[in-house]
């Protein structure tokens, strides 16, 4: 997990294609999310089979953008936007909630019980993942990276 704000692992680019969705107070968050990511992801011609490398499919995005949203709902006083950026050779997401908690995968978690494995999911199917906080506002912009299909490349 790391807390740098810019892209870790590519340069996004001179000019990012960034997507803003509002999520405070909406019906349905994990769902509004979901679609917004996946029209998203399909006007970015994104490739929908994990390929040969292992790299992101978007069922994969998909479920993270799941995780942190549950998370945001569950722990963070609910989510406030979400966005995605993509970048060169990766696609970025960041929920920004009001809670002050600070999120990671649980230890002692049991395969098979219910509930703790959001961020171990994040943890496994993310490029890299961390936390920010601005300092001046409560609560915190979790994010994580997902690497672009190889023939996006």
């Amino acid at each position: 997990m790391s807390t740098a704000r810019p892209f870790t692992h590519s340069d996004p680019g001179p000019q990012p294609d960034v997507r803003r969705l509002s999520l405070a107070g909406a019906p349905g968050p994990v769902v509004r999310a979901r679609d917004f990511a996946r029209e998203s992801l399909q006007d970015w011609g994104w490739i929908p089979p994990r390929d040969e490398e292992g790299r992101a499919s978007t069922e994969d995005v998909l479920l993270v953008v799941s995780e942190l949203v549950t998370n945001a709902c569950l722990h963070g006083g609910g989510p406030q936007t979400m966005s995605l950026t993509r970048g060169t050779d990766l696609v970025r997401i960041e929920v920004t909630d009001l809670g002050d908690g600070m999120p990671a995968p649980r230890t002692g978690r049991v395969p098979g019980r219910p509930g703790g494995h959001g961020m171990f999911i994040v943890e496994r199917l993310s490029v890299d993942w961390g936390i920010l906080r601005d300092g001046t506002l409560p609560g915190k912009t979790v994010w994580a990276e997902m690497a672009v299909p190889k023939s996006l490349d």
